[in-house]
């Protein structure tokens, strides 16, 4: 794996370790955010593993299209989930009922980060 994938990786760590100290602090909204950008920034360290550079987007849908087809695949349908919380759980005038039942609750924070750990554990992995 390139230095730059490891850096890509090494923020995606951060972004989990930062997710999981605020879900002690019960700021549930806050883990959903840095659980969606673990996976993001995980997902483009993949990708610059692979040689592909990596789209200017916070998009994991768009992010995962660029992985071969048969990666992740038991965990596609959840972590296209975090993108639902990229803008809502970021600005407090998102639009109104972009989340269902508003902020994300504690359920919500738990499966995020269980995503986000198997996401990170999973590009780790696939350094040689």
């Amino acid at each position: 794996m390139n230095e730059v994938a490891n850096r890509w990786l090494a923020f995606a760590a951060e972004d989990l370790q930062v997710a999981e100290v605020v879900f002690a602090e019960a700021l549930y909204n806050q883990v959903c955010f840095h659980a969606q950008q673990c996976v993001e920034k995980a997902l483009k360290g993949v990708l610059l593993t692979l040689n592909i550079q990596p789209p200017r987007t916070h998009s994991i849908t768009d992010l995962l299209a660029l992985l071969p087809a048969d990666w992740l695949t038991d965990l596609r349908p959840e972590i296209v989930q975090l993108d639902d919380f990229y803008i809502p759980t970021r600005y407090p005038d998102a639009l109104p009922g972009m989340l269902p039942g508003s902020l994300p609750g504690r359920d919500d924070a738990e499966e995020s980060l269980g995503w986000a750990r198997a996401v990170l554990g999973w590009a780790t992995a696939l350094r040689p």
